[in-house]
């Protein structure tokens, strides 16, 4: 995987050093390509040139600047274009959030945008990725990590860097807004490659150990639909991050991982010097005959085969209520029930129109920022647009959100942008934890009969999305926005006249080059043959 490095002594600077460290620096060019990831040959969205895009590795403290190109030309996928830095939380800087017509206008095609801020107290796993449309379903979408020179697991491993990155993506082989719903992918791609059914022998994803060392690795699920139970054949995990926050260690021999959730786990090198199957078994009728959603994990010394099949039965699952927090583990509020200032409960349900309403209302995105409209002057939920979908939270409160499961085509990964939170009652479980429940900012709100509960405080001003992070759902509607301190939103944030200009830039497109509906898509693919 190609990367963005700096110019110190890898991983991380000596921790006297750290003030001295350069900022990231780092192009993004935007462009559309034709790319066989499993040997099919399909259109998609590249970031300079490949997908997953280049990842991009920073110092804990670091200063973010991303300039983001858009050169996209394929109508079809659409031409506009943004980024969000999933797992961020943009403290004071809502307005890099990249979330299109909440925290910015889109990039219009033949246009940049610079993001620029600095993370506050955050190190760990994250990814980024479009968020406009079904744009990182079709490739838009790669890997960042934050690494820190006070990690207090330095002890456990010998090696953490790019070539201990495990992503998983699902790959489909048409238009992703052609996608009928329940469609399984042709694929599952582990960095990047992979085989499906009936299709070319396509090298597998390799992961390079050798015998008597440690590795963290840092699973990512970038899927846009599945949920994966991830193992290696023989080998045992002890996982120590959650979606950026460090957990106290706890063994397991599978992952089952959901879209925009993120692991570290400790794999010790400690089998006989072999291949083993790297597995990602999605969560619909699959396969791993022929390499099927698998990658190798390889021994310094082995041969270069596929390896052999090994019955290797998980007996020790990662279930999340078993997650603890290694630092201030107490969720906030009061211990017990009520113990909240907000509570509020966000009732999922599908339509006959196919869309997701939450408490009645299906999100659709508004025709200005809500971020813009509240630097405008819309304080109210009920002067924010899109009507319904947002909800207005006031500062400094601890807020407690419950998400029934059940729906259909779940179970459904909800994500909290601007915030991590605590998981007071997990999906399967009718425990309610407060003294030390996980903390992340994306968790599965489970099946029939599943509440599953979270908190978070309201110590970030602007407008965030919490929403299904199955890209096709949020796009049916299944999304809400908490516009937190509105009052306390403008003296907050830093917004620039460059970031006015994304709106200018956007509106003068004509509605069709804004957003390609499905019909005129459909048309686009008829006129130039694909």
């Amino acid at each position: 995987m190609a990367n963005f490095r700096f110019p110190f002594t890898w991983p991380w600077c000596l921790a006297a050093l750290v003030s001295s460290c350069a900022a990231l620096n780092a192009e993004l060019v935007i462009t559309n390509a034709q790319i066989a990831p499993d040997g099919f040959l399909m259109d998609a969205i590249v970031v300079n040139g490949q997908t997953p895009g280049p990842v991009l590795l920073a110092q804990k403290g670091e200063r973010f600047q991303v300039n983001v190109t858009d050169k996209l030309e394929d109508e079809s996928m659409n031409k506009s274009t943004s980024m969000h830095w999933h797992g961020i939380n943009q403290y004071g800087s809502a307005e890099m959030d990249g979330a299109a017509m909440v925290s910015q206008c889109p990039i219009a095609s033949g246009h940049s945008f610079m993001y620029d801020f600095t993370p506050v107290n955050q190190s760990g796993s994250f990814w980024y990725h479009s968020h406009f449309q079904l744009q990182y379903c079709e490739g838009l979408r790669g890997a960042l990590v934050i690494y820190d020179p006070e990690d207090p697991y330095l002890p456990m491993y010998d090696v953490d860097n790019e070539s201990t990155i495990i992503s998983l993506v699902d790959w489909y082989h048409e238009n992703a807004y052609d996608i009928a719903s329940g469609t399984n992918p042709a694929s599952t791609l582990i960095n990047g490659v992979g085989r499906y059914e009936d299709g070319p022998p396509v090298p597998l994803s390799v992961l390079n150990v050798t015998a008597g060392k440690r590795y963290r690795i840092r699973l990512m699920n970038m899927a846009c639909r599945p949920n994966y139970l991830f193992t290696i054949d023989n080998h045992v995990f002890t996982v120590i991050e959650a979606d950026s926050e460090y957990t106290t260690p706890l063994i397991v021999d599978s992952i089952q991982i959901f879209c925009g959730q993120r692991y570290s786990f400790i794999l010790d090198a400690n089998q006989p010097v072999d291949n083993y199957w790297i597995h990602a078994l999605p969560n619909y009728d699959t396969t791993f005959a022929g390499g099927q959603n698998s990658a190798i994990l390889r021994y310094e010394g082995a041969p270069d085969l596929d390896p052999e099949f090994r019955n290797w039965t998980s007996i020790d699952p990662l279930v999340e209520e078993n997650l603890h927090p290694l630092i201030d583990p107490a969720a906030p509020g009061a211990p017990e029930s009520g113990g909240a200032d907000v509570s509020l409960n966000l009732v999922s349900v599908w339509d006959d129109n196919l869309r997701f309403l939450i408490n009645g209302y299906s999100y659709t995105s508004p025709s200005t920022p809500i971020l813009l409209q509240i630097l405008n002057g819309s304080l109210d939920a009920s002067e924010l647009q899109p009507n319904g979908s947002v909800y207005t939270l006031p500062a400094n409160k601890t807020i407690e959100l419950s998400i029934p499961g059940g729906q259909p085509e779940g179970p459904h990964p909800f994500h909290l942008h601007g915030h991590t939170f605590s998981v007071v009652r997990s999906a399967g479980s009718d425990v309610y934890n407060y003294a030390n429940p996980v903390r992340r900012d994306t968790t599965s709100n489970g099946g029939s009969g599943d509440n599953v509960t979270i908190r978070f405080r309201t110590d970030n001003p602007g407008p965030w999305f919490f929403h299904c992070h199955i890209d096709f759902h949020m796009e049916e509607g299944m999304a809400v926005v908490f516009a937190e301190d509105t009052n306390g939103t403008a003296s907050a944030l830093n917004v620039t006249s460059t970031w006015k200009q994304l709106c200018s830039s956007y509106d003068a497109l004509s509605p069709t080059e804004r957003i390609v509906d499905q019909h005129r898509r459909r048309h686009l693919k008829h006129q130039i043959g694909h």
